[in-house]
């Protein structure tokens, strides 16, 4: 019995956006372990994915990539913005670590965070609120970077204010030179920041996709919210707000390199970022499955061994 011979009629028609060709997807996340850092012909020739064997290796590696990059374009003098995000969030650390070890003044980045929760015309928690973006960077990033931290007025975060003035800032930001770093993680429904699947609906072709900057109080998949729960309301799902002010395709894409991380395991055998690393290594790029876009740019995809699978269903 396939899947999709079990979707008509059930609940979850209509659940799983239209464009998703379950069995391409399928065939995607069928491959043995050993093959997922095989080249594809649509990746670009500066893009590598990086095996890590455990969470801790994971979290050092990929703070050793954010504070290198950060420490090249100082000593090439070169200003850097960098879109950032709030998850995965263990990188963070150790980005401080070795720029506190090597004194690299960070007053040359401008940060960008890519998205923050809402509600639907906008508003976001309080920079306060321990759930929020802000408070979270604040905590893991800024404030324990000290001294030699980015300047307040360069550290900008997703309210509905200033998340509509980010492309302005980062062109002109390129106009002086300056390189665009975006560090991700990519959602169990292959987003990137909280640029859903589903919105692909809304457009003629991949190209207008691609011109969006950002959009005010998106409606998230349930699949997204879901994964929220799990990762950082502690299953609470009560607690998880339902839209988010976020960038779109129209930035991340214009991005000089990424610093991209899985990190999607649960213990005991339980993951929920296999099939997402998967689609995103294998399937050509697709609007409807916005990872698939990651790898046409130079950079690196840090990913935890356990989550190449191989995906097929245990007994634990």
């Amino acid at each position: 019995m396939d899947f999709m011979s079990t979707v008509k009629g059930s609940l979850l028609e209509g659940f799983y956006p239209a464009g998703w060709d379950m069995e391409r997807i399928d065939r995607c996340c069928s491959h043995p372990p050993e093959t997922a850092t095989e080249r594809q012909s649509f990746w670009n020739a500066d893009f590598h994915p990086v095996l890590c064997e455990n969470v801790y290796d994971f979290d050092m590696m990929l703070g050793h990539e954010m504070a290198l990059n950060i420490r090249r374009t100082r000593e090439a003098g070169t200003k850097l913005a960098m879109i950032l995000p709030a998850g995965p969030m263990g990188m963070y650390k150790w980005a401080v670590y070795f720029l506190k070890e090597w004194n690299i003044d960070c007053s040359h980045v401008y940060g960008f965070n890519m998205d923050e929760w809402s509600d639907a015309e906008g508003r976001t928690l309080a920079p306060s609120n321990p759930g929020s973006f802000q408070f979270a960077m604040e905590q893991a990033f800024y404030g324990p970077l000290g001294s030699l931290s980015v300047p307040e007025g360069q550290r900008n975060f997703a309210t509905r204010d200033n998340l509509p003035t980010y492309a302005g800032k980062i062109a002109d930001l390129k106009a002086e030179g300056a390189e665009l770093i975006t560090v991700f993680g990519i959602g169990r429904m292959l987003h990137i920041a909280f640029w859903e699947p589903h919105f692909a609906a809304e457009f003629a072709d991949a190209e207008q996709w691609k011109a969006e900057t950002h959009r005010i109080g998106a409606q998230l998949h349930p699949l997204t919210i879901e994964q929220n729960a799990i990762t950082s309301f502690k299953s609470r799902t009560t607690l998880v707000p339902c839209r988010a002010n976020t960038i779109g395709p129209g930035l991340f894409l214009q991005s000089d390199r990424i610093i991209g991380g899985c990190d999607g395991a649960l213990g005991r055998g339980m993951q929920w970022q296999g099939m997402s690393l998967w689609i995103t290594l294998r399937h050509e790029p697709d609007m409807w499955l916005p990872s698939t876009f990651m790898p046409t740019l130079p950079g690196k995809l840090f990913f935890l061994r356990e989550l190449a699978g191989p995906l097929v269903a245990e007994v634990n």
